[in-house]
């Protein structure tokens, strides 16, 4: 009898389940397909999961809208992200949708049953039932239910790109069917709608893809050159992902595809314009900004017009071809090169012309460029000169020393120079200035002492400065003194005096000056000239005419000025100048100095990162170094930094935070009081953030005028300094994340951990016991600025 009541029971329990089946026929016995006699409501909050439970396809709801939509996001990753959107402007305006298959399409519909999306699929019939199924890698495909085959699906979802390009899917044109796949933004964080970008792939002339703000061309790639997009230099070839570009009769498309399953890497287009690189990092739960674009000046299409070339390392960014002017010298010498250049020599088309070579550049726009495959380098120049028209020639892929060859025949417009990749551009030039070009070439090269900037006789200086009278005096610190001065053509200047204590000499100076020379950025203070004496070595830089951010920061009467939007704006302009410095400049400089006191601001309030007389280069490589001698301002260095004198680009995250809440608090961390007794600024901050009242530590001058919207800022830019000052260097984000963090709502900021009170001790009493500190290397800490130019 016992081996019979089994039995009896699995009957029953079949007997029941086809039951369910015949009353309940939207019940889904395979999770990742909807067959014929099926369906998903939004009310059965059911989904179809993709078989190695990676993506996940269902309704929902995006922020705080009301509205429905049919979506795909990723199912193993904690942060619900988007990647597809069916009805992305044909949303449900109440819970009452359903997605079935009807007539062999994929439909969606609303509460009346009217469709609201559709695959609109008009061909033959199809003998055998219809299937959708849900893919492992993102792909949501309608196919014959005998037909596992890709080229026999009936629709796919990627052919239909919302924001985003996944693994796999193309970018580009089926030449086949006319369509051109293109990824366009949300209107809106919480608004899959069509946004005003548009990222798409143009096959005229050399292809490249383009993102365009409605009609208007703002960024392009440049072409590709075998390995990457000639304008994405930071697009290297990684042990886990694979680039390929593919032109054929068939198709000219774009796609990449990643080589581990538990790698998730993703392109999409932010509803900003804001085109960007992901990959997913499990142990710190965030998708870590890989690369992005625009990134800089250089990257918005045309900043130099025709024949200048744009180099964000130079000041100003535009320079002209060689053999080239500027078309409009009065605008040129403005900054604003949009006019472009001409010749110097025209060119005579006789056998009298050659090229110059320009290295590690951004190809031109190549849209009327004409292309060869089959020929190499030297028959590419010999085509090129025998076109009276032909202007510029460069490899069409550089593997193996280069081959084929692409022409133009106009204009070149939208070049940049980059310090690492890029490919050489041969343009076309008249032999006279050739000539020219060379000699100048060898001249600098033969030029030791050049330090590429001018040198300034002391008595000039000593002369604009009124000779260094206290009338004249803007600020003093451990490197000396600041001085105003107005040169002999009325230009406003700012003359640091270097301490005469100094322990740099001639050689070491100058070095520094160099590196200071070529950082050139909006928000960096721009260095004009330097003057060397024996005893006497001095700095000049651009006049700014609202001084230094502490002096209104501070101060009760100059504070009131500030608005929510100014502060916001200064926040901005220092954490981009800082990403400047850490990742786009020539050199990876890690400032060890970032405070009140060295943001500078001009006359539009533009703030401008000064005094580099602490800063040091790191290698492309380097993670971290370690200094016997910490130098710096209590209050704004990083714990690891404090203590241990480990310093890194996290150092100065650490400073960027503990900045952002003094701008948004209008308190010092160094030397605050309350009657909390908090120790110092960031314990106040950290308190009052984990008892849910953010809004206390605000400046009452911007808490009193800002709006709820404003005030939802300024919270997540609270969390961003706190996620800034969290004490492990580990856990605080790079410059590049904190950007992004700033400039999108939809960017997700981690909760932050503990900050890192390095003033909970006295000076005095501070341990520098280390296990990477050897017992006799000498440790310092100073409570002032030491900001002399130490040689390395």
């Amino acid at each position: 009898m016992r081996g019979e009541v089994p039995n009896f029971h699995y009957s029953y329990t079949f007997f029941v389940f086809l039951l369910f089946l015949i009353l309940f026929p939207t019940f889904s016995i395979s999770s990742n397909t909807l067959l014929t006699t099926e369906s998903l409501t939004i009310s059965s909050k059911k989904t179809i999961v993709s078989p190695g439970d990676v993506f996940e396809l269902g309704f929902f709801k995006p922020g705080s809208s009301s509205r429905w939509y049919l979506g795909i996001w990723y199912k193993t990753i904690s942060k619900r992200t988007y990647v597809w959107v069916a009805n992305r402007d044909h949303p449900l305006s109440s819970s009452i949708g359903t997605l079935r298959i009807s007539d062999n399409n994929l439909v969606v519909l609303d509460q009346s049953e009217t469709p609201v999306w559709s695959t609109n699929l008009t061909g033959g019939s199809v003998s055998t039932p219809v299937v959708a199924e849900l893919l492992d890698n993102g792909n949501f495909v309608l196919r014959d239910s005998n037909n596992n085959n890709p080229d026999g699906y009936l629709w796919q979802s990627f052919d239909f790109p919302t924001d985003t390009l996944l693994p796999e899917m193309k970018l580009g044109w089926d030449l086949k069917t006319g369509s051109n796949r293109l990824i366009r933004s949300w209107k809106r964080p919480d608004d899959p709608a069509s946004g005003d970008f548009t990222f798409k792939l143009e096959t005229g002339g050399f292809p490249e893809i383009f993102l365009w703000y409605k009609e208007s061309l703002m960024y392009r790639s440049g072409p590709w050159n075998g390995i990457r997009f000639s304008g994405v230099p930071e697009m290297q070839p990684f042990d886990y992902m694979v680039f390929n570009f593919t032109t054929s009769s068939d198709e000219v498309t774009y796609s990449f595809r990643v080589t581990k399953s538990d790698v998730y890497s993703r392109v999409s287009l932010s509803s900003m314009g804001v085109l960007q690189r992901f990959t997913w990092i499990e142990t710190a739960q965030t998708w870590n900004l890989f690369w992005y674009a625009p990134k800089d000046q250089c990257d918005e299409y045309k900043e130099c017009g025709a024949y200048g070339y744009c180099d964000s390392n130079t000041s100003p960014v535009c320079n002209c071809i060689k053999g080239f002017k500027p078309r409009n010298p009065q605008v040129w010498g403005l900054r604003d090169g949009s006019d472009g250049c001409v010749r110097k020599t025209l060119l005579t088309c006789g056998g009298g012309d050659g090229f110059a070579r320009l290295e590690k550049m951004k190809l031109p726009d190549t849209t009327a460029a004409s292309v060869d495959r089959g020929i190499g380098v030297k028959e590419c120049e010999q085509k090129c000169l025998k076109d009276c028209n032909c202007t510029a020639f460069a490899n069409t892929d550089i593997r193996g020393g280069g081959s084929g060859c692409v022409i133009w025949t106009g204009e070149l417009l939208d070049i940049r120079n980059y310090a690492k990749g890029g490919q050489d551009l041969y343009v076309r030039l008249a032999n006279t200035d050739l000539v020219l070009s060379s000699r100048r070439h060898i001249s600098r090269e033969n030029n030791s002492d050049d330090l590429e900037l001018p040198l300034m006789k002391f008595e000039e200086v000593a002369m604009a400065t009124k000779f260094f009278s206290n009338d004249n005096k803007l600020g003093q610190g451990g490197f000396g003194i600041v001085y105003k001065g107005r040169l002999l053509d009325g230009q406003e200047i700012a003359v640091k005096r270097l301490s005469e204590t100094s322990s740099q000499g001639i050689d070491e100076f100058k070095n520094e000056v160099k590196l200071i020379a070529r950082l050139q950025h909006i928000n960096l203070v721009r260095l004009l000239a330097c003057s060397v004496d024996v005893d006497e070595k001095m700095l000049i830089y651009e006049y700014l005419e609202n001084l230094s951010l502490d002096s209104h920061l501070f101060d009760k009467k100059q504070s009131s000025k500030l608005n929510w939007q100014m502060r916001f704006d200064i926040i901005n302009g220092i954490a981009r100048g800082l990403l400047y410095l850490h990742q786009d400049s020539r050199f990876r400089i890690i400032h060890r100095d970032l405070k009140a006191s060295n943001v500078l601001l001009d006359k539009y309030m533009t703030p401008k990162i000064s005094d580099f007389g602490m800063a040091r280069i790191f290698g492309r490589d380097d993670t971290e170094s370690i200094t016997r001698k910490v130098v710096g301002t209590y209050g704004y260095m990083s714990p690891e930094y404090a203590m241990d004198g480990i310093f890194s680009v996290k150092s100065d995250v650490f400073s960027f935070g503990v900045l952002l809440l003094e701008i948004i608090s209008g308190k010092r961390n160094k030397g605050f009081y309350n009657s909390d007794r908090d120790v110092n600024l960031l314990g106040c901050v950290w308190r009052n953030w984990k008892e849910g009242k953010g809004l206390e530590i605000i400046d009452p001058i911007i808490a009193n005028s800002s709006s709820t919207v404003k005030q939802h800022e300024i919270l997540r830019c609270i969390q961003i300094g706190l996620v800034c000052v969290q004490e492990r260097a580990e856990d605080r984000p790079t410059m590049s994340l904190v950007v992004l963090m700033l400039g999108s709502e939809s960017t997700t900021i981690p909760q932050p951990k503990l900050p890192g009170y390095c003033l909970r001790r006295n000076p005095v009493e501070t341990d520098f016991s280390s296990n990477k500190r050897r017992d006799d290397e000498p440790w310092t800490v100073n409570q002032i600025t030491v900001s002399v130019l130490d040689g390395r």
